[in-house]
């Protein structure tokens, strides 16, 4: 592509520079262009307008054709394909598939690199424990275990106490977490 623009801009300079040099030869500052002239310059400008509509139709041109655009639909006719299936629409789930939450990819790589930690006893607290319940004993533990209270390097500890926390008082994430522990 590089080589036809570099072709391109060497034929317009070309042809510039003729109608240059044909004016400084008269000194009576008429213009004159002989039919060759005319022809470079008319070739000149024709491919640089060429070259203008493939660089603005080049979306068009170049897209790849999928099985809906070979087939005559009815779905053609009324663009429904086009209002539900546009190419900023592709980070969208698809119907039907398995919702692939970042949660869910953590709990699914911890459980299967034996790392999914046991959050109900890290809270200290029992599977059928309320949200209410969950809530005091993190209290309870936060406060032992913070690392302005204790002057201790728990900082570790205390991470893992609000991952547990953030998971066990949300509903969705415990259902989450609960799926993949399997705790009894």
């Amino acid at each position: 592509m590089n080589k036809f623009w570099i072709f391109v801009i060497m034929l317009i300079i070309a042809g510039g520079l003729q109608t240059a040099d044909a004016q400084n030869k008269n000194l009576d500052m008429e213009l004159e262009v002989t039919d060759e002239e005319k022809i470079i310059l008319f070739s000149g400008f024709a491919i640089a307008i060429i070259a203008v509509f493939l660089f603005l139709a080049r979306d068009i041109i170049l897209r790849k054709k999928t099985s809906y655009d070979k087939e005559e639909l009815e779905s053609k006719k009324d663009k429904t394909f086009e209002k539900y299936h546009s190419d900023w629409g592709d980070d969208y789930e698809e119907l039907g598939q398995r919702r692939n939450t970042k949660e869910d990819k953590e709990f699914r790589e911890a459980l299967n690199n034996d790392e999914l930690p046991n959050y109900y006893e890290i809270i200290g607290v029992s599977k059928d424990a309320t949200s209410d319940e969950i809530k005091k004993k993190f209290r309870e533990k936060a406060k032992k275990t913070h690392p302005d209270k204790t002057k201790e390097d728990s900082e570790k500890e205390m991470a893992e106490l609000n991952k547990a926390y953030e998971v066990l008082s949300d509903e969705e994430l415990r259902k989450k977490y609960d799926n993949y522990f399997k705790v009894d």
